[in-house]
């Protein structure tokens, strides 16, 4: 379909930052955007579209979540990492199914699409349930199984999270046939023991892709962790982890091995291939020489890093080492919602108020972080920005609301007046997916039904 935006603010990255082209054209031909200027293409589209007042940006890019945690929004408020996790996730967590995981991931698509991103990182349990609602819903995802282990005397042999993150990357890139123990992540085809039409479409447009992850180092052992790193060398495919994200943590990686958690990770093996490492708080300058040589996205979360009381990450020396940073809501359990319009805010006001320097972060570096650094982070470099050629992930922001005008910034607004709300369209592969409250590939309202229904029963 060929679709043109006319009338608009078009949002544009340039050498030395970002430009707004005011009363400009957009055209998107299919899935890509195949015009960008001021004169009116004389061509023939399919739909011409008035944009008055609003901003076309491109799509937010979440590099860090966990989308099934909607179920569990906001549990263990108050508790520090370790007794968050054991106390108030890890019970609920172990009563999901894969139809759980289904509805949660589901509702987390929704709450996305209306706030404007267009793909995720998520690291989560079951993730064939996760990819059939990400492949319905639209959204691009990077998914994996969660990597860990806790028993040090098990061989990797003898521990089925090694197969499964194997054998969930295999089977979604038809390398391998899907096996009877895999089915119960598939909670649609018990019946017929097929990967699902709608994730193998996806997995070809290369909207779904499958990733490594290992956890931590600290919910990993030695063995698991080679067993990863040797799979992956054969492989090469990106790595999802978590590093440093508390103090407790870091010292104690630094105890049991005479290193950090990144170096730990590097003398495994694991940075050997693409890496997204979430969190970073406690990262040390020889974490980030590491990170910008192996060349490791560090995945900044703002909001989960404060309120689980970890401190914040050193972004601003980060970016100035060479390293590429993203933005991340981490899950709704510890956050509690995914609004990367809040991340970007939260993310120039505490490197700014860190550094007592309100030049800390420019707004150009803000925005890159919640848009072409998670891109390249995903391995979507045909993403993250508004460019002809370029893949058609385009949200329009309206700027008329009384929080947004005067506009003589509109890129400073962007970062510290836009809310989530002001999102009125989100578009992934040219397609629009959601619209001034409507979704096009979501039930909402049975969506909301089946939530309820899985989070009453979770926390009987």
């Amino acid at each position: 379909m060929k679709i043109l935006f006319k009338n608009a603010s078009v949002l544009v990255r340039e050498e030395d930052g970002y430009n707004v082209l005011q009363n400009a054209c957009l055209g998107v031909d299919g899935e890509y955007i195949s015009y960008i200027g001021f004169d009116e293409p004389d061509e023939d589209w399919d739909a011409v579209r008035d944009m008055s007042g609003k901003m076309l940006m491109p799509g937010l890019v979440n590099a860090h979540g966990h989308s099934a945690m909607t179920l569990i929004r906001g549990a263990g408020s108050g508790l520090p990492l370790d007794r968050w996790l054991n106390e108030a996730i890890f019970p609920i967590e172990a009563k999901m199914t894969p139809e759980d995981i289904m509805v949660g991931t589901t509702w987390a698509c929704a709450e996305m699409l209306a706030s404007g991103t267009t793909q995720i990182a998520d690291m989560y349990d079951y993730p064939f349930a996760a990819s059939l609602a990400y492949a319905k819903a639209g959204i691009k995802a990077n998914l994996c199984r969660v990597g860990l282990c806790f028993d040090k005397d098990l061989e990797p042999g003898d521990w089925p999270r090694t197969a499964e993150c194997i054998n969930f990357i295999n089977v979604t890139e038809g390398k391998a046939d899907i096996n009877p123990e895999a089915m119960r992540e598939l909670p649609e085809t018990k019946e017929t023991m097929t990967l699902p039409e709608e994730i193998k479409r996806a997995v070809a447009s290369g909207r779904v892709k499958a990733d490594f992850s290992l956890h931590s180092e600290y919910l990993s052992t030695d063995k698991f962790v080679k067993a990863i790193s040797e799979a992956n060398s054969v492989m090469h495919k990106s790595v999802n982890v978590h590093v440093s994200e508390t103090e407790k943590e870091h010292m104690e990686c630094i105890l049991r091995h005479n290193k950090t958690p990144m170096e730990y990770l590097e003398s495994m093996g694991i940075l050997d291939n693409p890496t997204y490492a979430a969190h970073c708080v406690w990262a040390t300058d020889g974490d980030f020489r590491i990170m910008a040589e192996k060349g490791v996205t560090l995945v900044h979360n703002p909001t989960s890093n404060l309120k689980l009381g970890n401190g914040h990450a050193r972004i601003p020396e980060a970016i100035a080492a060479g390293v590429n940073v993203a933005l991340g809501t981490d899950g709704v359990a510890s956050n509690n919602n995914l609004n990367m319009f809040e991340e970007m805010h939260l993310a120039a006001l505490v490197a700014k108020g860190a550094e007592h320097d309100p030049t800390a972060l420019t707004d150009a570096q803000v925005l890159d972080m919640a848009t072409v650094n998670g891109a390249k982070a995903l391995g979507r470099p045909d993403t993250g920005i508004l460019k002809e050629g370029y893949k058609a992930d385009i949200i329009a922001v309206d700027m008329t609301g009384p929080h947004m005008l005067p506009a003589t910034d509109p890129v400073a607004l962007l970062i510290y007046s836009a809310q989530a709300s002001d999102v009125r369209m989100t578009m992934v592969d040219g397609k629009v997916l959601y619209e001034d409250g409507k979704f096009f590939t979501i039930d909402i309202d049975e969506a909301k039904k089946e939530l309820l229904e899985a989070s009453a029963r979770l926390y009987e």
